[in-house]
Formats: structure tokens, C-alpha cells, sequence
């Protein structure tokens, strides 16, 4: 089934009907906005066996970005495109802030913040979308599957029909709040590890836990948590186990360390807390089958149906985020096969380098849809090419 039948199936409707919740749910008048996103013309309900037949290089692949890609100004190159300003004016009402005032003129702290900055990727990423459609309605026609990353997977939900925005937007609202909480609970952090062959992460991640203990921390949490591109992870944990990798990162074969710029450490157990919040809010949500594949961070695998979607989204707060794997199962072909055109939504280009570390093939015809851009010029240079066009 094509996206164009996806993208109709997009849906802000009204919380009024759910249940009440002793989470704070935002007024049941606020988000009735079904129409935002429906396409101008009628869904048409292709034949799957059409699908089939469309060569691999007329199809898409939509991308969409997680927690860390924040930047001041993001979303302001959106706004002159039909029903953006819509949008963020819907997240208004769901979130109780206006987060556009936020995205464009921040602070960058206040942006960082886990509770701001998930909703913020979130809306822009489906921001970006309107202007890919408005752009170029081809490729959105002729996506046949997506992924996104951490956060980003509810993006690519939403988008893949499987979600209203509005209950969308309220889950990672909750999300955000709960991870926020949770990571101010323990001093814990994230740590980009550039490898090599030589590396054994796991190996690290144990000494660096014994260490911890040393020190007198019970239950130290040290793991990897996302997994980015051959020899490339992210570990997770305790602030005094990340320290620790960075001083012996010469013994563990690392090539390079980087802090990344989130509170916590996400993807690992020290982020329990947040998932019975999470869960709850997800089982209020009416969640439906996607109309195109989406990718599960937990598995790398495509969801199946509501229940997998609920409980994988579940287990992500506190599972590793298997990317290489989501890109090996995403961009497997058989060789001489053509690839499919992929862009990526949101702020930041991050997946689009990773991607060129996984597939360099498909990176080829990679682009970017650019959030940040303010010119009123509406041609396609302002989807950043990297390859050929669709």
C-alpha cells in the first residue's frame, strides 16, 4: 500500500473521546486539526501488486532523526509552507508552550532539555515532511518504508498512518517528561565511541562497571545503547563509567570519544522509570497498522501490527537502538539491484552519515530536507541533493 494512502491516513482528532488519565491531557478542543495534512485529492487505493512492479529506484525511503540534531532557528525554514504554522500551533496546544517561539529563537539550553527538545525534533521532522510533499509529492507518493531514530520512530509512525499526530505528540510529550525525571534521578550521560577493529566494547563496558564499583556505585550501568556503524556505538550509563572510557580509551582501541549533549543515559535500565508512564499513555492511544514498513529501533525488523507497536515502543525507553541493523535490513538487495532515493527530515544530517558508513551505495542518492533555511525561493535546491533527484 503507497504512502499517498498513509499520508490520508494522517490524523490530529480530538482527545475528547479517550479516557480520562491521571496524566494531564491537554483540552479536548485543541487538537481537532484531521484536515492539516490530508492530501488535496483523494487517496487511491493502489494495488499492491502495482507496488511490486515500481522499480527500486523510483521508490523512497523517509529517515527521520532523534534526540541531540536541537538547533536554535530549526523549523524556521518550514513556515511558509501550507499548513506548518498550523502544526506548531496544534503542538501549542498539546505541549501548553509555545515551542516554535522556543525552536526559533530558543535558548539553546532551554532547547537541549530533554523534555523541549523531543517534542521539538518530533514536530519539525513532520514539519519537513509538508515541505517534501509540497516540493516534491513523488517521493512521498512512493515511499516504501521508514525509520526513525529513538524519538524518531514516533515520527515515522505518524507519518506511516499508525498514529494520529496530536495522541502522537502527547506520547512523546509524556516520553520526554518521564526520561527527563529519570535522568535527573543519576548522574549518567552518553559517549560516542569511534572503534576499531581491535575494539571490544562489551569488554570496555565491563571494566569500566568494575571501576564504578571501586567506587563505591551499586548496580553500575555501563552498555552500549546505540548501535551507529561498523566500530561506531554509543555507551550509556554512569557519568564515572563514561569518564572512565575516555581515560583508557588508548587500551580499548578507541579512535575517538565524544559526550553528546543529552541528560541522561537513554537506552539502558537507568531509564526504567519512564516506561510504565510511557506504556500508559500508549495504551490510551488508538494505534493502527502501518500503511507502509516501518522499522523498529528494538529489532531492526518492521512492525507488524498495534500490539508489536505498543510494546516495542515500550521496550525502546530501555533497549539499545540497533540502527546498522535497521539500515542492513532496510537497504538489502540483491546485487546490480538499483536503491531507492532517501531523505532524511528533520534538523541535522546525522543519519545521512551514518548511512554512508553503513551503505555507501545507497548513501549515493542520499538528501536532506532542510529545517533551517529561510529563503522564499521554493525550488529544489532547498532539499539539500546528495544524489540523484526521484
Amino acid at each position: 500500500m503507497g504512502a499517498r494512502v498513509a499520508r490520508a491516513g494522517w490524523s490530529w482528532g480530538s482527545w475528547g473521546r479517550r479516557a480520562a488519565s491521571t496524566l494531564r491531557e491537554p483540552p479536548p478542543d485543541a487538537v481537532d486539526v484531521a484536515e492539516l495534512l490530508r492530501d488535496a485529492s483523494t487517496a487511491e487505493q493502489g494495488a499492491p501488486e502495482a507496488v511490486a512492479r515500481r522499480p527500486p529506484a523510483r521508490c523512497s525511503v523517509l529517515l527521520f532523526p532523534g534526540q541531540g540534531c536541537q538547533a536554535v532557528g530549526m523549523g524556521g525554514g518550514l513556515l511558509r509552507f501550507p499548513r506548518v504554522r498550523q502544526l506548531y500551533e496544534a503542538a501549542h496546544r498539546v505541549l501548553g508552550y509555545n515551542l516554535l517561539e522556543l525552536c526559533l529563537h530558543g535558548p539553546q539550553e532551554d532547547l537541549d532539555r530533554t523534555v523541549h527538545c523531543q517534542p521539538a525534533v518530533f514536530v519539525a521532522s513532520l514539519a519537513a515532511v509538508e515541505k517534501l510533499h509540497h516540493l516534491q509529492p513523488a517521493v512521498i507518493e512512493n515511499c516504501v518504508a521508514a525509520a526513525g531514530f529513538s524519538v524518531g520512530e514516533f515520527a515515522a509512525l505518524v507519518f506511516a498512518g499508525a498514529m494520529e499526530f496530536s495522541e502522537g505528540l502527547y506520547a512523546v510529550k509524556v516520553r520526554a517528561e518521564a526520561m527527563q525525571e529519570a535522568s535527573e534521578a543519576v548522574p549518567s550521560g552518553m559517549l560516542s565511541v569511534l572503534g576499531q577493529r581491535q575494539s571490544n566494547f562489551s569488554f570496555a563496558c565491563m571494566e569500566a562497571r568494575e571501576h564504578c564499583k571501586s567506587l563505591g556505585i551499586e548496580n553500575p550501568v555501563c552498555q552500549v545503547s546505540n548501535y551507529l556503524f561498523p566500530d561506531c556505538r554509543v555507551i550509556s550509563g554512569h557519568l564515572e563509567a563514561l569518564q572512565f572510557l575516555r581515560k583508557n580509551s588508548a587500551k580499548y582501541y578507541f579512535r575517538r570519544t565524544k559526550m553528546l549533549p543529552v541528560s541522561g543515559g537513554f537506552h539502558t535500565c537507568l531509564m526504567e522509570p519512564a516506561v510504565e508512564p510511557l506504556v500508559k499513555i500508549l495504551g490510551m492511544i488508538d494505534i493502527k497498522k502501518p500503511l507502509v514498513s516501518v522499522h523498529a529501533n528494538v529489532s531492526g525488523h518492521k512492525y507488524m501490527h498495534p500490539g508489536h507497536i505498543r510494546k516495542l515502543l515500550g521496550q525502546q525507553v530501555v533497549s539499545p537502538v540497533k540502527w546498522e541493523q535497521t539500515m542492513h535490513a532496510i537497504y538489502e538487495r540483491k546485487k546490480g539491484t538499483e536503491f531507492p532515493s532517501t531523505f532524511e527530515l528533520g534538523p541535522g544530517r546525522q543519519l545521512g552519515s551514518i548511512l554512508k558508513n553503513c551503505n555507501r551505495q545507497a548513501w549515493k542518492s542520499y538528501n536532506h530536507v532542510d529545517v533551517m533555511q529561510s529563503s522564499t525561493d521554493p525550488d529544489h535546491s532547498e532539499l539539500g541533493w546528495n544524489g540523484p533527484q526521484v
